[in-house]
């Protein structure tokens, strides 16, 4: 089974990690996405202070109606901060027999070079990454730590992947990438503002009704 793995905040999910996952889903035939909410993320600090509890129940009702989404709290459950290679070798460990597609966006594949234990992901799964706005893609070779680029090759088809010495890809989504900001999302939620068209229904509905980010400044 082919299973995309998509983590972040989620301070609040928002109809971009949505599309996100449908784009994962459509280019690389996967059969499930889990959304993995961060509990102690390590390169931000949780604006808002909003609870892991409440970014997964935001997540809850986001995939709502989805049967092929689901949610995973392995970062709470394991504790620490939430490093990326732990959950990947923890999903590794609970689906053995699984092909593992782990889906990012742009910006943060540009910046991978600073993540914990980096050059693990890469021989580990296979990764998914999607163009966010102000990020382009044009030439990801270019992009990679230059510690890991004699490690790669690139795809001789003409669809840009790059093949690490594993056998596992790096598969680029290029195109018209939705330009929604979680930070401008919080703002609007704590001026009072409407967020129904940023947000799903239920999720907007949540937040109001549990005045999530009533002080929420940034």
């Amino acid at each position: 089974m082919n299973i995309g793995l998509l983590g972040g905040s989620f301070n609040p999910v928002h109809n971009a990690h949505l599309r996100i996952a449908d784009g994962a889903k459509r280019a690389c035939g996967l059969e499930r996405i889990i959304f993995i909410p961060a509990a102690d993320p390590p390169h931000k600090i949780l604006a808002g202070d909003v609870s892991f509890d409440q970014r997964a129940q935001m997540v809850r009702l986001a995939i709502a109606g989805h049967g092929d989404y689901e949610l995973s709290s392995i970062e709470a459950e394991r504790g620490g901060k939430s490093y990326s290679i732990d959950t990947i070798r923890g999903f590794r460990d609970r689906c053995p027999d699984s092909e593992l597609f782990f889906i990012i966006g742009g910006d943060s594949f540009l910046d991978i070079g600073s993540w914990h234990r980096y050059p693990d992901i890469f021989a580990s799964c296979n990764l998914i990454v999607v163009e966010r706005p102000g990020h382009p893609l044009a030439d990801p070779f270019d992009h990679l730590p230059e510690a890991v680029k004699n490690c790669f090759t690139a795809a001789m088809d003409g669809t840009g992947c790059l093949w690490h010495e594993s056998g596992h890809g790096i598969y680029f989504i290029t195109g018209a990438p939705l330009e929604l900001s979680s930070t401008e999302i919080r703002r609007r939620a704590a001026g009072g503002m409407d967020i129904t068209r940023l947000v799903p229904m239920d999720v907007a509905a949540y937040i109001s009704h549990q005045r999530i980010y009533h002080q929420c400044l940034q």
